[in-house]
């Protein structure tokens, strides 16, 4: 087995050996004398804020810590002798101890895991206040514990200016990245690394702007808002004025983020250099980046045509057809729902006679290529390497799960109060990704959790008496359409007319740095647009030649979403369950929303889903025709009708939800495969429904649910029974497969965790029972259907649904050690069909029984005999170590990164499938 290659990042800071070249030792010494950061402001009275209803009942944590800056000096010292900013990695322990204390856990001790959350800081707690630049109108408080940052402003402008200054000081390295990215220009920015180059070519490819997209955007969402937009700007404005106050500052003052000398962009010795400042369309690269990463469904329709066809050339069209729907599972009877009241909410349903589709010709399609006149490491093996999985990456059907909810109603809890355990699973970072604030001023109050560079407003927290979070919910907003190509190969049949695509091109170039050595290189990224969207494939339909373009409603529209959170940060707008649902119908990426108050539970599933023509399938390529467009589609501005929120799923007070990016209602449609029998949100959905069913839940037994879905293993807790049961339907006699059965048995009898024998130990209790299902898992997969399928269908299904995605697979935007687990895989599959074998009663089974041909000795045997070689399969081969992990290191192979974006490295912590940024919360009253 290959070794694994951890998937690097945009920030790859030489070895404190390796700085020797850059700067002498006295060098060193003088910049640790000189460029430490600036000393902490005196100490001053706290502002707390009233109108606090959690009664000290509300928490929260985002791991590492808050401090995501470091100057030169402080990242010299972290890369030399591991010391750790102030506030970098304070939340890190506290986050990492809940997997092994959570079982001994009670309401008194949540806060020893979590930050507490209620608005304000205590007079004794009152690390730092400022007034930045000298403002009269917003005072900075950081509280002792975690350095959070507490903004209170008198003036709506003084609040804003403060939201931007605390930003920048606390993530300004990190903005500066993400800017980049969300233009193509990461490379430029910040170094040539393959890394870099697969980033910033997968998100260019989903949303290639130029600036007067970006500017256009911003006018658009203003015009269209009325007041609330002329706000949004006015606040954006402020924000903006406060980022680059501190820029700024610390450039004056020589305590910016280190990562500007050691890429290049400042000189440690004069000075010399810039930091830009930024503009209003930075944030709208930054929300490009994040709601392609967490909030755009869809995609994938080339890949579901060629899996279909491959169906329908070994089955026949209407065999193949039905083999197909049935590993698809549009709208499986057995998935966990998040609304499960039984209301209906038809959405991407099948038509009974499919209009418009357009089928690529077998062995026809070709990914468009973004990468041209590549030089240096730009054309390199490894670049190569990159453009292939950010092409994959960017045009697979959407792979970006991650986040979940749980959420009790009153009438099921201790108190009579709701509680809620819920946040976003958005990757382990160095920085994080998201930062925590609190925000008070005229018209916000808010606490709570922002993406670095968009955090004018909190965007998963708190208000005044009311809790909100997200999962990614996955529906589908993005088609692909078949435009007839016409002259040459960039003008295409539009409405009738010939009409040529518009090339958008983005020119990079880089050399070595201290930061990132990689060799010099250039290149050109280029995207063809079409009034359908940029072209994904090349393919012929029916002989004809064709481009593949993808357009998504949230094309263009990368602003909308801000009008929803500065509601959701209003105290005079979120007053109820239904201000709530209002508030987050404003917001047009794909989420699920959920909602809690001292009274009342809600959910509401947000997107802007269009209205697509009638008898269109949503799972395959239409022709870009007139008849086949979204209801009243506008090309100029990529707005069209959409679904009423009432079609929406959405809920109030229902006796509990829970989401892991699970299916959200009967009869809706996430774009997304693997919605059925078994999903990772059965964890919560068997602990919780038990929860709920004995009553009298609290904060305590809500957060231990969590907990302990996050060690379990989704593979042997809901499929691995099954297996067992088709092993035992006969004597085991090989003494190899029968050791391998008893170890799987006494771990699932204890509880089928990957947990640590002892907090710290890096060994895991079962250690050899999870290595062998670790190493029998694929091989079953592939011996149970390749078979029945054939190679060609078998791998196209592979291509839609991966077979696993176990803790130390390398899987997902993050690569691996990336803690989120279990959530694209054949687990469905693999117990539909065993289960079928059993002869069991299977709702909505697979077309057809594969394990064994559907032979329950010849499906035993295939499971013993995969076990026995899984048995024997060593743990270097199972796990084959990477730039972290020594091979066979099964621990380490599981185990989360705070994988570095900038100079500061953490440790590693033990595996948890858990919310990165996660809430606590009981309200104790209301307004």
């Amino acid at each position: 087995m290959p070794r694994r290659t951890s998937r690097s990042t945009p920030f790859r800071l030489r070895t404190p050996g390796r700085l020797a070249g850059f700067l002498k030792t006295a060098s060193v010494c003088a910049l640790i004398a000189g460029l430490l950061s600036p000393l902490a402001q005196a100490t001053a009275a706290a502002a707390t804020a009233p109108n606090d209803y959690c009664g000290g009942q509300c928490s929260d944590i985002v791991p590492p810590g808050e401090n995501g800056n470091a100057t030169l000096a402080q990242i010299l010292l972290n890369q030399a002798f591991g010391t750790q900013p102030a506030h970098a990695d304070d939340q890190l322990g506290p986050y990492a101890n809940l997997a092994s204390e959570y079982s001994t856990l009670t309401d008194a001790k949540i806060n020893t895991f979590f930050n507490d959350a209620s608005f304000g800081v205590a007079s004794d707690q009152v690390a730092s206040s400022e007034k930045p630049a000298g403002r009269g109108d917003v005072t900075i408080v950081r509280d002792k514990k975690t350095g959070v940052p507490h903004i209170t402003g008198t003036t709506r402008y003084g609040t804003e200016f403060g939201a931007g200054y605390a930003a920048a000081e606390d993530r300004l390295w990190l903005m500066d990245l993400f800017r980049h990215v969300g233009r193509g220009q990461l490379t430029s920015f910040a170094g040539g690394a393959a890394a870099n180059q697969g980033l910033e070519q997968q998100f260019y490819r989903n949303a290639p702007y130029t600036e007067a997209d970006l500017q256009a955007q911003i006018d658009n969402a203003v015009a269209d808002n009325g007041a609330r937009g002329q706000q949004a700007l006015a606040d954006a404005n402020a924000y903006l004025a406060g980022i680059n106050s501190y820029i700024d500052a610390s450039d004056s003052g020589r305590y910016f983020p280190g990562e500007y000398v050691l890429t290049g962009h400042k000189n440690a010795i004069t000075n010399a250099g810039t930091i830009d400042h930024f503009k209003l369309t930075d944030l709208v690269a930054l929300a490009s980046v994040i709601g392609s990463l967490f909030g755009s469904g869809g995609g994938g329709e080339v890949d579901n045509a060629l899996s279909l066809i491959a169906a329908q050339s070994k089955y026949g069209v209407e065999e193949g057809t039905k083999v197909w729907e049935s590993f698809r599972e549009r709208n499986d009877p057995e998935a966990v729902l998040t609304v499960h009241d039984g209301r209906s909410f038809p959405y991407g349903t099948k038509p009974a006679n499919a209009q418009g589709e357009a089928l690529p010709d077998a062995g026809s399609v070709t990914a468009e290529p973004l990468v041209h006149d590549a030089t240096g490491t730009g054309a390199s093996q490894s670049a190569t390497a990159a453009a292939r999985q950010a092409t994959a990456t960017a045009l697979g059907s959407a792979k970006r799960g991650m986040s979940n909810a749980l959420v009790v109603s009153g009438a099921y809890t201790a108190s009579g109060h709701p509680v809620a355990v819920f946040g976003p699973q958005t990757g382990y970072f160095a920085p994080q990704l998201l930062m925590l604030q609190e925000i008070q001023g005229p018209g916000i109050s808010a606490r709570g959790a922002s993406f670095a560079g968009l955090s004018m407003y909190v965007e998963l927290g708190r208000g005044q008496d009311y809790s909100w979070s997200a999962t990614t919910s996955g529906q589908d907003i993005i088609d692909t359409y078949a435009v007839e190509l016409c002259q040459d190969e960039y003008h295409y049949l539009y409405h009738g007319t010939c009409t040529a695509m518009e090339k958008v091109e983005q020119k990079n170039s880089w050399k070595p740095t201290t930061a990132d050595g990689t060799a010099a290189g250039s290149y050109t990224l280029r995207v063809w647009r079409t009034k359908y969207g940029p072209v994904a494939y090349r393919a012929t339909v029916g002989g004809k030649k064709v481009a593949y373009t993808t357009l998504r409603s949230s094309y263009l529209h990368e602003a909308d979403s801000i009008i929803g959170f500065q509601m959701l940060n209003d105290p005079d707008y979120v007053k109820s369950p239904q201000t709530f649902q209002s508030a987050v119908q404003h917001i047009n990426y794909t989420f699920n929303w959920f909602y809690a108050d001292s009274q009342h539970t809600a959910y509401y599933n947000s997107g802007d889903n269009p209205v697509r023509a009638s008898g269109v399938d949503t799972e395959f390529p239409v022709w870009g025709q007139a008849a086949y467009e979204w209801r009243n589609w506008d090309p100029a501005t990529n707005t069209a009708d959409y679904t009423p929120a009432a079609q929406h799923p959405n809920s109030v007070d229902q006796d509990y939800y829970v989401s892991w990016n699970n299916k959200q209602a009967l009869d809706y449609t996430t774009a997304s495969w693997g919605d059925g029998s078994v999903h990772r949100g059965n964890l919560l959905e068997d602990r919780v429904r038990k929860l709920v069913a004995a009553g009298g839940v609290t904060r305590t037994k809500l957060v231990q649910a969590m907990a302990d879905a996050a060690l379990a293993d989704l593979r042997a807790e809901d499929v691995l029974p099954d297996l067992l049961k088709v092993i035992d339907s006969g004597t085991v006699t090989d003494p190899t497969a029968e050791a391998a059965v008893s170890e799987l048995r006494a771990w699932l009898t204890a509880g089928a965790r990957r947990t640590e024998t002892s907090a710290g130990s890096k060994t895991y209790a079962d250690s050899d029972a999870i290595r062998i299902l670790d190493a029998w898992w694929p091989l079953l997969v592939k011996a149970e259907f390749q078979p029945g399928l054939g190679t060609d269908l078998y791998s196209a299904l592979t291509a839609d649904l991966p077979i696993d995605e176990s803790p130390s697979a390398g899987h997902g935007p993050t690569g691996s050690h990336a803690g989120s687990s279990f959530q694209f895989g054949w687990w469905s599959y693999v117990d539909k069909d065993i289960r079928a074998v059993l002869g069991e009663s299977v709702k909505g089974p697979l077309a057809e029984k594969y394990c064994g041909g559907g032979s329950l000795g010849d499906c035993r045997d295939i499971l013993i005999s995969t076990l026995t070689e899984a048995a024997g399969t060593s743990a270097s081969d199972v796990y084959p170590g990477d730039d972290l992990c020594s091979a066979g290191d099964q621990w380490c192979a599981d185990s989360i990164n705070q994988r570095t974006l900038g100079g500061i490295k953490h440790r590693t912590i033990s595996w948890q499938n858990r919310p990165t940024f996660q809430q606590v919360v009981e309200y104790t009253s209301h307004r």
